[in-house]
Order: structure tokens, then C-alpha cells, then sequence
């Protein structure tokens, strides 16, 4: 199956963007399966819709739905599957190890969504959940994604909920599971590949209609057994699951700054970008009180909700309904981590963020903007081998936000998409693009694209005849690069580890460092430009706290000069580098353009167009004064402009 040839349903291009959460019920948390307690359920999603919420992500709990024990003879030797001493029934729930009366249950769930017009996401292998192994006691100690007995009683298991509950309106989409990688440990991408495939295959042969969702969390580009590609391969939507805490680099600031204001969204883009499928955001969330206050929390929510919608996210979903303060089981009685996460209290009240939430999906209904045309991107960020490719591919993606430009992303190995501007941010190691591929880069800039390179030491070869420079020495840096320029009127510091003493050969000196030696260089290569930054900025950028704060160095402006050489030009501008612009053309004469303000404070700021273009009207947001836009803190406003006459 291609990727066009993908069921997408919800998640599909131009489709409406949705808002919801993660579901478990107020009264029982993971163990609302074996307390079912219908009339809580109904209360609970009835509150859900009036809040706003649209989707649920939501658990068939494994060891409830399929409880089956290995019975054992001599030597320990396998007899057969019980469901504890009950032989199981021929009947087709019997032979796939599932309970019945778990299955009601769950169709009971299904009407009740469907009453109070919520959509859902089944989770089908939930074996873990909030820090807790949930398997059968046949699996305990085994390894679930590789252990060949478990993944046919899986696939058993998925094959009979999928043919029973395919009917169910409510049902938007499957889902592997929850967080399935962190069932069991693996360094084997074809253990991870089989496991998915056997998995996703199990639903289509039931139901090829409906999409097929990831559900995995932490994917990467080349390291781990769990890959972006592996699974845009084979299922049909990738997820992230974008908390500040669990993630790299993200922790680093306050929540409701630029860095985490941007985490979902530019995670998000890079899995859709590099999977090539849809992606949206299926968890999200501050984590608790712990992290931050609930003011702060619905304010970062509100801020991510504008960045994901202008960039394409597709949907949002908050992890997760309810506080669970009051359960005693595990994983609620082994981390407070657990029992604050959701939009409504134990008490029902809604918190800051069900408010935030239900206030932006107002917004979309009142503006008419539930589809929302793609924003224009014009870069290719070529993420290399032999670095931390999440790490700098967020930088880039900040950076270019900073400078007044938007990107999209592709893995070095990959066929080279269509541009005239490609970035490789922080190349380091000896092996950073195959051979071929960095050929066929260098035959687009011959042809007239603009290549920018910033290095952290890394190896390319041709480099000299490309660039117009020689790399007289590399060392490890003692001090921080400086990077300064009297023309541009920029002078900024960032850490690197490696040092590169170069020497101009034919290339146009566009800064230098300390020594006054060429830092920062741009030469001719065929019908196209070249530029190369002897400093990794956006690992530096990454790795440095509050790199995205007013008072940073100006990072960004470096991105800036070399889109500028590639002949980037936008139809809008703004001056201020914390607030953000996407571009989404309506017709060949109307613009919209959203603005965000990711910082936590009002901003003001001018926001002006090419001479062919003029402001029409505020779709949404506070209209102009004298002094410009005002945008409040952690929010967006959409403007319209029209082609001039």
C-alpha cells in the first residue's frame, strides 16, 4: 500500500482540525474496565463534550480485555491457554483469549461517544500505561514485542475487537497502543518493524477503511530500534507525544516561553515531514503542578493549540480527562506525576485548560477555519547523520521562525525533496551524507538552489570547490565562537566543541571571528550559492538555556542572511523574532497570515506586507492602532490581506 493509497479519515489534508484528550474515567482510572460504571462514563463525556472536547484517545486495558494464563506441565512445558481455570470457549472470542463481557462493556463506551458526539482513537495493545506493564499473565516476564506466542495471541486479540467494534460510528481511528515501545526493550528496528506490521496488518484485514495510528512516542531518524520511517511505513498516521519533562531540550525553559511554546508543533512537523504521512499531536501536556501552575498550564496549552493549528498538526489531544488524586492502585500510587493531569478536577470543575481548549475551538467555529489551507515553507532542513537530529532539527525550526521563515524537514538518505533553499544544520562526525545524495544536493545548487551548512566539525567532501574556502586546521574549541559582522551589525557568541581555522580561497566574507578569520562565508557554486557557518548554532542554540528569550544572542539573524542570499521573500513581515508569522493563500488575491505571540506578556508589534499586498481585515484578534497588532500573551490573531490593485 502507498502512502497515497492510505486510509486517512480525521487526519486526512484539509481536514477540519480537531481538539480533545486521552480517556480514562474519573472514578477508576486504568481500572474502569473491571469497575464499570456506565452512568460515571455518561457523565463523565457529557462534561467532555460541553467543554469542547471533540476526540478521546481511549484504552481496551490489555489483561482485561484478553485474560489469559499459560497452564504448564512437567518441566514447565506448555499445555494450554485458560482463562484462569476456564478452559476457553470454541466460540471466536474464546479463540482469540478475549472476554466478552469486556467487549459490551467497551461497545457501551462507543454509544455513549457517539451520543455526546465524540469521535475516538482506540488504543488496541494498551500493555503499558503511565509507567505500568498492563499484560495478560500468560505474558508476565516475556518480551511482548518479540516473543512469537504473545504477538499471535496479539494479533488474535486485534483481529476480533477490530471485526467486533468496526461497526461502531464513533470509531474514527485504531491505534497500535499505548506507547507500545515501551513494552519491551529491543535494539533490532526489523524486531519493531515485525511487531508493527503484524499489529497494523491485523486491523486492515478487518477494516481497511479506517487509518491506523502509530501510538508510539521518542521516535528517531537512524538511532533505536523505533524509527520515523519504519513507522510511516507501515502504519497510516505518526503521533507525538510532545511533554517538556520526557523530552530532550525541552525542559530547559519555562513553559509558556518560546522554546516549549513550539515543542509539539515542530516535533510534529518533523515525524510528518520524514514519515511522510500525517502527524498529530495524540499527547500533550504540562504534567502537573509539579511543572507548573494551572494558569501557566492553560496558557501553554492555548499557545500550542495556535502553533500546531498554523502548522499543520492536524489535532490536539491533552493527556488527559480527569485528575485521579483519589486512586489508590498503580501507577496513581507510584508517581505523583500521575494524578494531575487532566482538564477537569475530581470534583468536575474545569480547569484552566479544558477552558483554554474549548475557547479555541470557538475561535475555529466562529472564523470559519476549521480547515485551514497549508502554510508556506521555504527551506528543506537535510538532517544529517552522526547527530542529534531531534536536537537541531528543533533549533532549525526555531530559527528559521525567528528570522521570518518556515521549513520542512527530510533525513539525509532520503530522495532530496524540490527546493531553492536547503539548510544542514550542526554536520558533525565522519559520516554525514551518503555520497550520492550529497551529489544530487550539489547538482540543485548548480542549477541555481542556495545550500546552507553549519558544522559542528563534521566531514563533506567536495567542501573546498563547494564552499570557496579551505579547513586549514579543526581542533576542540577552548571558548565560545564569535561570530561578528560590521556590515550586518551583528556580533554573537555560541558554544561549539570544535573549533575551524579557515582560509578564504574565491568566497564573499560575510562575518568573522574573534581573530578577524573568516567565520561565515558565501561563494558561487554553478547558478547557485553556498554558504557555511564554521559554528554548530543550533546545537548551541538547543542545548543553551533561554536561547529563544529576548536577551539571547541573535542567533536567528544568521538564518536570516542566508535566506536573504537565497532569494526568500514573503508577503509579510513583523519585527519582533518572537512573533510568528505562517502565510496560507486562500485564492490567488487573499492571504491569511496568523500571527502567535509565544511569549506570556502582550506584544506589540508593526506587521506590514510586500508593496502587492494590503491588510484587509481581522479575522480574529484585536484590529490595528497606531503603534501595530497587539497579540496577548501566549495566543494568535489571524489577519487577512488582499492582492493590491
Amino acid at each position: 500500500m502507498t502512502d497515497a493509497e492510505k486510509p486517512q479519515g480525521i487526519f486526512a489534508p484539509g481536514s477540519e482540525f480537531f481538539v480533545g484528550c486521552n480517556y480514562w474515567a474519573s472514578h477508576a482510572g486504568t481500572a474502569m474496565w473491571r469497575d464499570w460504571r456506565p452512568e460515571v462514563v455518561e457523565a463523565d463525556f457529557r462534561l467532555l463534550a460541553e467543554n469542547g472536547v471533540e476526540v478521546a484517545r481511549v484504552f481496551p486495558l490489555w489483561p482485561d480485555f484478553q485474560p489469559i494464563q499459560a497452564l504448564t506441565g512437567g518441566g514447565q512445558s506448555f499445555v494450554e491457554m485458560r482463562f484462569g481455570e476456564r478452559p476457553l470457549p470454541d466460540t471466536p472470542a474464546g479463540r482469540a483469549g478475549v472476554d466478552e463481557v469486556m467487549v459490551e462493556r467497551f461497545r457501551e463506551l462507543c454509544r455513549i461517544a457517539e451520543a455526546n458526539r465524540i469521535k475516538l482513537i482506540v488504543g488496541l495493545v494498551t500493555g503499558w500505561m503511565s509507567g505500568r506493564m498492563h499484560v495478560p499473565p500468560a505474558f508476565e516476564r516475556v518480551n511482548v514485542i518479540t516473543d512469537p506466542t504473545a504477538i499471535r495471541w496479539q494479533v488474535r486479540m486485534v483481529r476480533y475487537l477490530v471485526r467486533e467494534l468496526r461497526g461502531c460510528p464513533a470509531i474514527a481511528a485504531w491505534d497500535l497502543g499505548n506507547e507500545c515501545n515501551c513494552m519491551a526493550w529491543s535494539d533490532s528496528p526489523s524486531e519493531a518493524w515485525c511487531w508493527s506490521n503484524a499489529i497494523t496488518s491485523a486491523v486492515r484485514v478487518e477494516d481497511p477503511d479506517r487509518p491506523v495510528v502509530s501510538g508510539m512516542h521518542s521516535l528517531q531518524c537512524e538511532r533505536g530500534a523505533w524509527t520515523i520511517q519504519d513507522q510511516g511505513e507501515v502504519t497510516d498516521v505518526l503521533c507525538t507525544h510532545p511533554y517538556p519533562l520526557f523530552t530532550p531540550h525541552c525542559g530547559t525553559d519555562p513553559v509558556n516561553t518560546m522554546r516549549n511554546a513550539f515543542h509539539a508543533a515542530a516535533e510534529t512537523r518533523l515525524y510528518g515531514d520524514i514519515g511522510g504521512v500525517p502527524a498529530f499531536v495524540e499527547e500533550a501536556g504540562n504534567l502537573g503542578p509539579s511543572q507548573s501552575s494551572d494558569e501557566v498550564a492553560g496558557n501553554y496549552l492555548r499557545n500550542m493549540l495556535w502553533n500546531c493549528f498554523a502548522h499543520d498538526c492536524r489535532g490536539l489531544l491533552w493527556w488527559c480527562a480527569n485528575d485521579q488524586t483519589r486512586l489508590e492502585h498503580a501507577p496513581y500510587d507510584w508517581a505523583a506525576v500521575e494524578r494531575e493531569l487532566g482538564l477537569l478536577r475530581v470534583d468536575r470543575t474545569p480547569k484552566p485548560t479544558i477552558r483554554a481548549m474549548k475557547a479555541f475551538g470557538e475561535i475555529l467555529d466562529r472564523t470559519g477555519l476549521r480547515r485551514l489551507p497549508a502554510f508556506r515553507r521555504d527551506a528543506v532542513v537535510i538532517l544529517t547523520q552522526s547527530q542529534d537530529q531531534w536536537g537541531v532539527a528543533y533549533a532549525s525550526f526555531l530559527l528559521a521562525k525567528q528570522a521570518g521563515f518556515d521549513v520542512e524537514f527530510q533525513y539525509a538518505g532520503q530522495p532530496l525533496k524540490p527546493s531553492k533553499f536547503y539548510i544542514m544544520p550542526s554536520v558533525g562526525g565522519t559520516h554525514v551524507i551518503p555520497a550520492r545524495c550529497y551529489h544530487a544536493l550539489l547538482r540543485e545548487v548548480e542549477n541555481g538552489a542556495t545550500l546552507f551548512v553549519s558544522s559542528d566539525g563534521g566531514s563533506l567532501e567536495p567542501f573546498g570547490t563547494v564552499f570557496g574556502i579551505d579547513i586549514a586546521t579543526r581542533c576542540k574549541a577552548v571558548a565560545e565562537t564569535t561570530i561578528r559582522s560590521e556590515e550586518r551589525e551583528f556580533d554573537v557568541r555560541c558554544r561549539a566543541e570544535y573549533q575551524l581555522n579557515l582560509v578564504n580561497r574565491r568566497a564573499e566574507v560575510l562575518a568573522v571571528d574573534i581573530d578577524d578569520d573568516p567565520i561565515f562565508t558565501l561563494c558561487g557554486y554553478g547558478r547557485g550559492k553556498a554558504l557555511f557557518l564554521a559554528a554548530p548554532i543550533e546545537r548551541a542554540a538547543t542545548e543553551t538555556p533561554r536561547a529563544f528569550f529576548p536577551e539571547a544572542p541573535e542567533l536567528y539573524r544568521l538564518y536570516a542572511t542566508a535566506a536573504e542570499a537565497a532569494g526568500v521573500t514573503r508577503r509579510v513581515f513583523r519585527t519582533n523574532p518572537l512573533l510568528t508569522l505562517t502565510e496560507h493563500e486562500l485564492d490567488a488575491d487573499t492571504l491569511l497570515v496568523i500571527a502567535v505571540n509565544n511569549t506570556p506578556s502582550p506584544l506589540t508589534d508593526e506587521i506590514t506586507s510586500a508593496p502587492e499586498w494590503v491588510f484587509d481585515s481581522m479575522v480574529w484578534g484585536e484590529p490595528p492602532v497606531e503603534h501595530g497588532f497587539t497579540v496577548q500573551g501566549n495566543a494568535g490573531a489571524i489577519l487577512k490581506f488582499r492582492r493590491a490593485r
